[in-house]
């Protein structure tokens, strides 16, 4: 699969991005403090820290919380040009509840500023920054404003489309699904998502055949399922692939699932073949359990997997040639 190089015109712009991704962009809020999150910020802000240039594209509240947002992604340079100003609608925001065992529950409010996503903004800003992947999830499709910006961005978009599908509770139904899937070329799910679908999409065969099953029938390039202690399955042209999962010990497991997504896009820009590309996003998701909150507070955070990953040597997270 080939790709098309971005270009920036200005000195001092940013480097052009490697990756697009748009969607929401919120915070978590649990029971002992906030947490920033939102699926496809999450992979923006790992992808940062593991040294590809990414336009994360979203809509915020002229509210404290946005603000904090902005001051978030100055602070790891991550580019805000794809960042809109909300004035009728608040920053989003996430209750979650925890268990005993670092499972999770969500409480996803309504009518968010992220729910209305400017499609014409987002054209005229893709149509100056054109990216070799283009990234996005199934929550925000929920409304139609945001549903038409980031589908008519999909199509706009001549390289891979990485959709990651995440069914949260009364925030989707078939036809927005339907027509995420109908615009992706690779698919992140997990298991139980997998399960829904091919009950919903009435899927040929068992359930085992269920992820060749959906490639097929959308026409994709790839589709991963991963599946928590039982790893990951990884199915394309060249048949299927199974990778264990990476020892773990959980604190919360919000925001494993956009670690492990997010070292797929790597592996897809960087051309790692698909075990090399699966067994490095299930170290990364494995160490995002042993902490809480889906976005490390340091970018010494990824240091480790850099210095093991750089195919030209170490690099320092943001993206700078170390």
């Amino acid at each position: 699969m080939e790709f098309s190089e971005g270009a920036s015109n200005h000195p001092l712009s940013p480097p052009a991005a490697e990756v697009v991704l748009i969607g929401e962009v919120l915070f978590d809020r649990f029971p002992d403090g906030d947490r920033l999150g939102g699926a496809p910020f999450n992979v923006a802000w790992h992808l940062a820290g593991l040294g590809a240039t990414t336009l994360f594209i979203s809509r915020i509240g002229k509210d404290p919380p946005g603000e904090r947002i902005l001051a978030a992604m100055r602070s790891r340079h991550m580019d805000t040009r794809g960042i809109q100003t909300d004035p009728a609608h608040p920053t989003g925001s996430v209750r979650i509840t925890l268990d005993r065992h670092g499972g999770h529950d969500f409480t996803i409010l309504p009518d968010q500023a992220y729910d209305h996503i400017d499609g014409a903004t987002t054209g005229a800003l893709l149509a100056s920054h054109p990216s070799r992947l283009f990234g996005f999830g199934t929550l925000a499709l929920r409304s139609p404003a945001s549903r038409a910006a980031i589908l008519n961005a999909a199509r706009a978009c001549n390289g891979p489309r990485f959709l990651d599908v995440n069914l949260r509770r009364d925030c989707w139904n078939r036809d927005s699904v339907t027509a995420a899937l109908e615009h992706a070329s690779v698919v992140k799910l997990n298991d139980g998502e997998l399960e829904v679908l091919g009950a919903e999409l009435d899927l040929p065969g068992s359930a085992t055949a269920w992820g060749p099953a959906l490639r097929e029938r959308f026409g994709l390039d790839a589709v991963c399922v991963t599946a928590a202690e039982h790893g990951a399955w990884w199915h394309d042209a060249a048949g299927g692939l199974h990778v264990p999962a990476a020892p773990v010990t959980v604190v919360d497991t919000v925001g494993a699932g956009d670690a492990f997504s997010a070292v797929l896009i790597l592996g897809l820009l960087r051309r790692w073949p698909p075990r090399v590309t699966i067994e490095r996003a299930a170290t990364l998701a494995a160490a995002m359990c042993g902490q809480r909150g889906a976005c490390p507070d340091s970018a010494d955070f990824y240091l480790p997997f850099l210095a093991r990953w750089s195919e030209d040597g170490p690099q320092t997270p943001g993206g700078t040639p170390g």
